[in-house]
């Protein structure tokens, strides 16, 4: 690449180069607009639906706090009252506060990094719609009677099928197992287009402190989220297939659902904290008109949060009878999670002391938020404390603890956003008047509601109750609560009624009415910017005071479509150097269409109707496989002029793509699902006296390493078909997936011999479990040899055109591995325990 000294270039732009840069990124009218894929349009479809499930969440709180006014109450009976704290525990956690943050850095992280888009919109489309189909109908539930009711955590054995025969707690396994599913998907998106598509001079020393945040929680997704995955999955495999994996009666552990869940739940808080303290850092600088202070510090303790999260899934245990060293080290790291975070309050306090303070809504939000979260993380280092966390475990001292956090760490930070960011949707600012209306409602009504819990759960109230008796001293304490929960519930309402208001007016002009210094508030439209900023700060509007007449006047990079598709500049991951143009996938129905078989598979499997789920299934990966083929076409040209003097190549091939980093993602949570299931093997062995245990046998050696080497023998073949003629690459390619059947089949002949009955005890279900797994993956393999053999055949596939081929090879490598390390798991462990 070679760069003009004049750049930018200060010439008019040719004429129709702006009309057919509209036209390549118009949004669909009418009906149409669904299959849009712009990264616009779906996050405030994804904002939107957070929002309603947010409401939804609400609604059932009401009925509990309606129901514990007074005691003795009669408005829902006890099975009701279940059902209902399930359902706002789970719709709260899984259905708001995970999508939310995901939803606002889909809308607001492209024209915030200089990007025309994110990377895979048509991934982030599926996210949402998989996401919408599935909460939507897993909420249904609650009024059919088949709502879970076993709490949001979902401890067995009291949700195994002996105590909980229906289905509700179908629904929730399988409902909840792929609305994570779709979270993943959104952290893989915003991972490689945080890294790939800032705009060029946007080093990571320059990046927006929100999107460091975002990208640290992208990453703790991936890590932490396969865990839940993994137990759910283990769940359902014991309740529909009897595979006794938490029933300590055949070798199983209850105890193995909470470590699988809480590695999950614990980082689960942070990552809901995380995207929320990188929005403050955004705003506070803003609002005091005065750089964060700080900087690098915030950034450092953002992830010094990440990883001291992982640390403390233990924290919720310390009543489950774990040893006084591991309590002690969970302890040690429950307090230490504390500095990082205490960093970023005080670097944004010193950031409101060293500026000058406009008192707007987005300003009172923001000092509520750090009253209130400051609050939370007092009590939490309270509850990190051993003794104390016994006496008040699973008391309602917990339950304001965890609102403190959530509501004040999460919520009060997304208000202000929302009235911070809401101008970029048509130009109108919501109502100041109105906003301190809002404020106190929320702020009084939330302190009325939660604070009195602290004093309630010490005088020993438990969770999860439905009603008390007279004498206990809790009716007055109960009464504001519930009062306190209306309050802020009105407050919520007189903001949904004022955005109503304010979205109804007519558009206008966006302009920077804060006079924010990050990239999203330059002139933008459905193709984002006219232009793609070259970046010399970390406050770019603030440093480069004509860059918005610049961009807009089209005098950076990429004015146009210089393939006429849709497109973005590549940038090098840590000195934002453009290195390529890539070529975005346009709308599709097909994002759509597989959301709604992936979801109509999950839940018509929870229903038994198994024939119509595989309808539904199939149609799932026909639609994918579709967009896929739509979205991989050979580029019209190798090379693009993006400016006066800059030629950049037109894709990318290897480890310098997008795709093969977002198939290296999706491979890593891959590998952390299968970690977890050799987690439940070595855990279920330990717990052994003798293993494998009476009755169970190691499947045979010779078995079990022709399996491996069949499994080798494939990849073998995958890695010389890339390196030769490219019309014996189908037939190559073909051979190696007969390779990767035979071995698989080598392992369930090994299971055979060795008489495993999965059904006998947990030790042989942890086997088939990962066996099966290898089994599943063995089935994508067969999905994925025909697709690249059709490519080939078709002509799609072009030694300047093998993202599909490049990416194919690394699953198929990454299924070798994966073989052979269950293989070693399952043999070696047993001889090292002799």
């Amino acid at each position: 690449m070679k760069r003009d000294a004049t750049f930018p270039n200060p010439l008019p732009r040719p004429d129709g180069e702006l009309e057919r840069l509209e036209e390549v990124w118009r949004t669909p009218s009418g009906w149409r607009f669904f299959k849009s894929v712009n990264n616009t349009n779906i996050g405030l479809l994804y904002i939107g639906t957070a929002l309603l499930f947010f409401v939804l969440a609400g609604i059932l709180a009401l009925l509990m706090r309606v129901q514990l006014a007074v005691p003795e109450n009669t408005l829902l009976d006890a099975g009701t009252y279940n059902q209902v704290f399930t359902m706002h525990g789970t719709v709260m956690m899984f259905l708001f506060a995970i999508p939310v943050v995901e939803a606002i850095a889909v809308y607001l992280l492209p024209n915030m990094l200089g990007a025309r888009d994110l990377p895979f919109p048509r991934l982030s489309a599926y996210a949402y719609w998989a996401y919408a189909f599935g909460g939507l109908a897993f909420f249904c539930t609650l009024f059919v009677g088949l709502a879970p009711d076993g709490g949001w955590f979902m401890y067995p054995p009291l949700t195994g099928a002996k105590y909980s025969p229906g289905l509700n707690a179908d629904f929730w396994l399988l409902g909840i197992g792929f609305i994570e599913i779709s979270a993943i998907a959104g952290a893989i998106e915003l991972i490689v287009g945080i890294l790939f598509t800032r705009a060029p001079g946007m080093t990571l020393a320059r990046m927006p402190v929100y999107a460091w945040a975002m990208l640290v929680v992208g990453v703790m997704i991936v890590f932490a989220f396969p865990a839940v995955i993994a137990g759910t999955a283990l769940l359902e495999l014991e309740r529909a297939f009897d595979w006794p994996l938490f029933d300590a009666e055949r070798g199983g552990d209850p105890l193995l659902w909470q470590h699988l869940f809480w590695f999950f739940g614990h980082p689960e808080v942070y990552i809901i904290f995380l995207p929320a303290a990188g929005m403050v850092s955004t705003m506070i600088p803003t609002i005091a008109s005065a750089p964060l202070v700080g900087r690098r510090a915030i950034i450092v303790a953002l992830v010094g949060v990440g990883f001291f999260s992982f640390g403390l899934w233990a924290h919720h245990m310390f009543t489950a009878g774990l040893g006084a060293m591991e309590m002690g080290f969970v302890s040690a790291a429950s307090m230490a999670v504390a500095v990082p975070t205490a960093i970023q309050v005080f670097g944004w306090i010193a950031t409101l002391w060293s500026g000058r303070v406009r008192m707007s809504a987005p300003a009172l939000f923001l000092l509520g938020f750090m009253f209130i979260f400051v609050l939370g993380g007092l009590t939490g280092v309270m509850v990190a404390v051993i003794p104390f966390d016994w006496q008040v475990h699973d008391t309602y001292f917990i339950v304001a603890h965890l609102h403190y956090v959530l509501i004040g760490g999460m919520v009060f930070p997304v208000f202000a956003g929302m009235y911070y960011w809401l101008p970029l949707i048509n130009g109108n600012q919501l109502s100041e008047r109105l906003a301190r209306w809002v404020f106190w409602l929320m702020f009084g009504g939330f302190n009325l509601a939660f604070f009195p819990m602290h004093i309630t759960g010490l005088y020993g109230m438990p969770r999860r109750v439905y009603t008390y008796a007279p004498d206990l001293g809790w009716d007055l304490l109960n009464m504001l609560s519930t009062v306190g929960a209306f309050t802020f519930a009105a407050g919520v309402l007189l903001f949904a009624i004022d955005t109503a208001r304010t979205l109804r007016r007519p558009e206008r002009e966006v302009g920077n009415p804060w006079n924010a210094s990050t990239l999203e508030w330059l002139p933008s439209e459905d193709y984002g910017n006219r232009s793609i900023a070259r970046v010399n700060s970390s406050e770019p509007l603030w440093q480069q005071p004509t860059l918005s007449e610049e961009v807009e006047a089209g005098q950076h990079y990429l004015p146009n479509t210089a393939t006429g598709r849709r497109e973005t500049i590549a940038t090098s991951p840590v000195a934002a150097e453009p290195r390529y143009l890539m070529i975005l996938p346009g709308d599709s129905w097909m994002t759509v269409l597989a959301a709604l078989g992936t979801a109509g598979f999950f839940l018509l499997l929870t229903v038994k109707l198994v024939w119509l789920a595989w309808v539904f299934g199939i149609t799932a990966i026909a639609a994918t496989l579709a967009w896929m083929w739509q979205s991989d076409r050979p580029p019209p040209i190798r090379e693009a002029k993006v400016a006066e003097g800059v030629m950049l190549p037109v894709g990318a091939r290897g480890m310098a793509s997008h795709s093969w980093w977002g198939t290296m993602i999706m491979l890593i949570v891959d590998a952390s699902i299968f970690a977890s299931f050799v987690f439940t093997y070595i855990h279920l062995s330990m717990r052994l006296e003798i293993c494998p245990p009476p009755g169970a046998a190691l499947p045979p050696a010779m078995w079990q390493w022709l399996s491996a080497g069949l499994l080798a023998a494939g990849s073998a073949l995958i890695w010389v078909a890339g390196r030769m003629d490219w019309r014996r690459l189908p037939w190559l390619a073909l051979l190696a997936l007969g390779c990767a059947a035979a071995s698989f089949l080598c392992d369930l002949h090994g299971q055979q011999l060795a008489r495993l009955d999965p059904t006998a005890n947990a030790w042989s279900a942890a086997i088939g479990t990962i066996v099966g797994y290898q089994g599943l993956h063995i089935v994508l393999l067969a999905i994925l040899a025909p697709y690249l053999a059709l490519r080939v055949w078709r002509g799609h596939l072009t030694p300047g055109s093998r993202a599909t081929l490049d990416n194919i090879a690394l699953v198929w490598h990454y299924v070798t591995l994966q073989g052979i390390a269950g293989m070693l798991a399952i043999r070696i462990l047993p001889l090292l325990m002799e």
